[in-house]
């Protein structure tokens, strides 16, 4: 009998409905469902509770091929959340931006620099836009940050891929609006985020 099979036996055994289970183990009623019909297993916390619930041991709820399946499951589980937490950081990192004085100041001496609020010859609507975008940017990332340890996978993904559309949209405002400092920062934010995200497929 595997792992799935017998889960749902002991909740049939204990007169639980799996939205029952779930408030038992703190986990959703998604998750018992997935488990018992065999789409996946639970974390190595989550597969203590359970043997834990139902006084029964580790090695009764789950084969030793099963086993090998979870540690695989779990360490990629793992590898996807650091990852997660990498790139809310690099989306974070955008706050500089507001602060570095890396913007040219059209109409001035090309040598001058200044930052995005001390910026002149430029429109307010053009600043304003810069502005929107960053902190956009920096909350996203403040969010997947957060989330990255939690095991909710789809406000992860959700958030990653918004990072990596504010990365682009921050990369493509500065190079139109011919700021090639902040479009390089950018840039490179962006390639990090995608070179981290192709690695955890």
């Amino acid at each position: 009998m595997e792992f799935h099979e017998k889960l749902k036996k002991l909740r049939a055994d204990g007169n639980l409905t799996q939205e029952e289970l779930a408030e038992k183990l703190f986990v959703s009623r998604t998750a018992i469902s997935k488990w018992e019909s065999g789409r996946g297993y639970p974390s190595i916390d989550s597969l203590k509770a359970i043997a834990k619930f139902f006084h029964v041991t580790i090695d009764e709820l789950i084969g030793m091929e099963e086993i090998v399946t979870l540690v695989e499951q779990d360490k990629k589980d793992s590898e996807k959340k650091q990852i997660a937490l990498l790139c809310g950081i690099l989306d974070c990192l955008a706050v500089l931006l507001l602060f570095l004085p890396i913007y040219g100041n059209h109409g001035t001496d090309a040598g001058t620099a200044a930052s995005l609020f001390s910026l002149i010859g430029i429109s307010k609507w053009i600043q304003v836009v810069f502005i929107v975008t960053l902190c956009m940017t920096v909350i996203n990332g403040a969010f997947t940050a957060a989330f990255s340890s939690l095991d909710k996978q789809e406000w992860i993904r959700h958030h990653l891929a918004t990072g990596v559309a504010m990365s682009i949209l921050s990369t493509m405002v500065f190079v139109l609006a011919r700021q090639p400092y902040a479009a390089f920062f950018c840039l490179c934010i962006l390639i990090v985020k995608g070179f981290l995200l192709l690695k955890s497929k």
